[in-house]
């Protein structure tokens, strides 16, 4: 009996030290050395150097293998999930015939140092004496309680799940609450800068070098500090690694001249913009630039929960060919987040009009020319945040315009015209937010698609494409992922069209 209420008491206080852990909002560091056989602790936080910030646990692991007597180091990590972890310090306790060594500790970086001797023993667990009988007995009551209230809030939250918010129930803020994941502070003394990329608004792009590798560095001045505070919030989010996002690798000060650095994946053929004024595309290619394009922010829109870790939705705010980046391999990334908004959820709409007021000044955003017609007129649901990513989409169809226009399978027998900017041809290269405004929203006009899109295969379903995308009505407007849905629809409806033509070619030469 005395035993089974030991048992039982064990687990009830690993369920009550785990719940205990996780409310605290100061997360452990652990020592980290992995071998390659060990590489899955990788995910149980996030790496600097030779130290883990842990995500799920408060508790470190270590494993050392005994090598000619003496104890060699395995793994030092994080624990991957949550467990009892009661000491302070790494105390051994000996696996798999006293091959083995493993430890777990409940400090900073207490897994970094084993307290181990040859004739260490398994720990064993101390027995109660009859006078503790009635002591564990009431304990037990206790932690029973504790139990039902977990299991109850347990039970809330997967109700909740089964129901999750739409995008009517998210409010937005600057500076979200939501948990990002740690500082990638980089040495700026390691940060060679070469040549200047481009110049923007807010910040100069440079190439440069760093740890050997060739990299982009974006220098913002001491003036533009919010703007690179929100960036990079933005991309120390949590599980924002994606393709069509811009690797990042790091930020920090640079003191002399007070400038602020931020560290990212190097694209060899620069920004959209200049890609499409010097190159014209196959259809297949022109595919591969918006497929990427729109994956990038179809996955920038997501809500995600994965590993314990909440990736909330991010409305970009101010897509421009400009802030589109091209690689090598002819795909897409999306990078510059300065003017981006973080989307949060909250579980009632009590509140979301307290942020409306805050919003109201930040509403118009982003490049002027890709504003949609509710950002010029200032007419923005600020009730419904969703609203900034349907101004996302807006913008988004104006950019699938561009690649569209220097794609040479869509002129075939004439001349491709050179890249232009939208609304350049109707409006001028110095566009006034009036005028905009007049032809934009008044007018109801968009960039002018050329008559001949309507004899081709593929030509009305782009016309649709791009007509539900900057529809006057934010509401009707696709949403990312439905229109990368309707270009692989379209790619495969080409491809067939081309295996047939193939084969009456083949039926012909017979």
């Amino acid at each position: 009996m005395i035993l089974k209420s030991w048992r039982l008491l064990l687990a009830v206080e690993c369920i009550f030290i785990r719940t205990s852990s996780q409310s605290s909002p100061q997360k452990r560091q652990c020592t980290f050395q992995v071998t390659p056989q060990g590489d899955r602790y990788s995910i149980a936080g996030n790496v600097s150097g030779s130290v883990q910030l842990c995500e799920n646990t408060r508790c470190c692991v270590g494993y050392y293998m005994i090598v000619n007597g003496k104890p060699k180091v395995d793994i030092l990590a994080c624990d991957i999930a949550e467990k009892s972890c009661p000491d302070a310090t790494c105390k051994a306790q000996i696996r798999l015939s006293g091959r083995v060594i493993k430890c777990v500790c409940n400090t900073d970086l207490c897994n970094s140092n084993i307290t181990w001797t040859p004739e260490s023993e398994e720990p064993q667990l101390t027995r109660y004496s009859g006078g503790d009988i009635v002591k564990t007995a009431l304990t037990l009551v206790g932690m029973l309680l504790v139990l039902c209230f977990m299991i109850a809030a347990k039970w809330i939250s997967l109700l909740k799940k089964k129901n999750p918010p739409s995008l009517d129930d998210y409010s937005a803020s600057q500076l979200c609450s939501c948990q990002t994941t740690k500082h990638s502070e980089v040495d700026v003394t390691n940060i060679e800068l070469q040549q200047i990329v481009s110049h923007g608004d807010f910040a100069t792009v440079w190439q440069g070098k760093y740890q050997g590798s060739m990299v982009a560095v974006k220098v913002f001045p001491e003036g533009w500090k919010q703007k690179f505070t929100t960036e990079r919030e933005v991309y120390e989010l949590p599980l924002m690694k994606h393709p069509g996002i811009v690797h990042f690798l790091g930020a920090g000060w640079k003191p002399d001249g007070g400038r602020w650095l931020t560290v990212l994946q190097f694209a060899e053929c620069g920004s959209l913009h200049s890609f499409l004024c010097e190159n014209t595309t196959s259809w297949m290619s022109s595919l591969k630039l918006c497929q990427s394009l729109l994956q990038g922010l179809s996955y920038l829109h997501s809500d995600l929960h994965r590993y314990d870790a909440h990736k909330p939705p991010v409305a970009h705010r101010d897509l421009s060919s400009s802030n589109v980046l091209v690689r090598a391999d002819g795909t897409c990334a999306l990078c510059d987040f300065g003017c981006s908004t973080i989307l949060r959820s909250f579980s009632g709409h009590r509140g979301r009009q307290s942020h409306t007021a805050n919003m109201m000044d930040h509403a118009q955003r982003g490049t002027l020319r890709y504003m949609s017609p509710e950002i010029l007129e200032g007419s923005v649901n600020l009730k419904n945040t969703g609203s900034f990513m349907q101004g996302d989409i807006y913008a988004l169809a104006l950019l699938l315009w561009e690649i569209w226009m220097r794609c040479s399978d869509l002129f075939e027998g004439g001349i491709v015209p050179q890249h232009q900017l939208p609304y350049r041809s109707e409006l001028g290269a110095n566009v006034t937010k009036e005028r905009l405004i007049l032809y934009v929203c008044h007018m109801d006009k968009r960039p002018s698609i050329p008559q001949h899109w309507e004899l081709l295969p593929q030509g009305s379903a782009l016309e649709e494409i791009l007509t539900d995308c900057w529809d006057c009505d934010p509401d009707a407007r696709l949403t990312a992922q439905c229109i990368v849905n309707r270009l692989v629809s379209l790619q495969s409806c080409h491809n067939l069209h081309i295996k047939h033509l193939h084969c009456s070619l083949c039926v012909t030469s017979v």
